[in-house]
């Protein structure tokens, strides 16, 4: 590892573990593994990837769904509300020179209330910027499970 940002720089390293609080008291268990796992996998982010896909097993989530996160747009096994998050998550986590395409933001706006979208937003947000971290200081997931 690169870098041990919660001891070169405890400070920030506890802000966004405030940011990380605040996210896993407020946005559903399921939907919140989901998110993270997903935008773990589109940042390349190993150390994450292994983390949450753990912790979505532990909380009872199946092996089907977390290996089908890669391609949740072709498969069955996700809600309106789940597909809603991950199609959030792929836009904010990918966000380009247009940001957040209207289609995209308007179908999770359609099953998701003011706060629970802003919540996930915030989860989203969390997410990527542990992937950023974690990344840039090559941090590796434990070779023993």
């Amino acid at each position: 590892m690169r870098l041990n940002t919660s001891e070169v720089a405890p400070e920030a390293y506890q802000a966004v573990m405030g940011l990380e609080k605040y996210v896993r008291a407020n946005v559903e268990p399921t939907v919140l593994e989901l998110v993270k796992l997903r935008a773990s996998m589109l940042n390349g982010c190993a150390f994450c990837v292994d983390m949450h896909s753990t912790e979505a097993l532990h909380g009872g989530e199946s092996t089907r769904r977390l290996f089908a996160v890669a391609a949740w747009r072709e498969a069955p096994f996700f809600t309106q509300r789940e597909r809603a998050a991950l199609a959030l998550t792929d836009a904010v986590t990918r966000l380009g020179e247009h940001g957040v395409p209207d289609e995209v933001w308007n179908a999770a706006a359609a099953v998701w209330s003011e706060k629970e979208l802003a919540d996930l937003l915030m989860a989203i947000a969390t997410i990527n910027v542990w992937n950023r971290l974690v990344v840039t200081t090559q941090k590796q997931p434990p070779t023993e499970a």
